[in-house]
């Protein structure tokens, strides 16, 4: 079964930081791009970065602002978030997604489930 699974979520104080993974199950990752999104109930999705399969590339939107990097590890068919900086307004479930078109667009090729993260005091 292919799947992508996320962890590294949790609970973390403002201006704290965590490192969200990705790991795929039942295929590599080598072949696609990776898109980090994050979903608060009510809200419209939201995208955080994307990670070429070609070279590594990153792009981000502009809000990140340098607080989150994300890397792959192929070899582990992994894909990584670092998030710093953390403030209230992170809190989100955090997901990754696979995408051929090198822009991580929706609709994604895998998506998983996310891991919840909670930034609070």
């Amino acid at each position: 079964q292919k799947q992508l699974v996320e962890s590294g979520g949790g609970y973390v104080q403002p201006g704290g930081s965590l490192r969200l993974s990705c790991a795929a199950s039942g295929f590599t990752l080598y072949n696609f791009n990776v898109g980090w999104f994050r979903q608060v109930p009510g809200k419209d999705r939201e995208g955080i970065a994307c990670i070429s399969n070609r070279d590594g590339s990153t792009y981000y939107p502009d809000w990140v602002k340098g607080r989150f990097t994300a890397s792959r590890e192929d070899a582990k068919s992994t894909v990584y978030l670092q998030m710093n900086s953390l403030k209230p307004d992170d809190t989100a479930n955090y997901f990754c997604a696979t995408d051929l078109t090198g822009q991580c667009k929706w609709p994604p090729i895998h998506v998983g489930q996310g891991t919840q993260v909670t930034v609070s005091s």
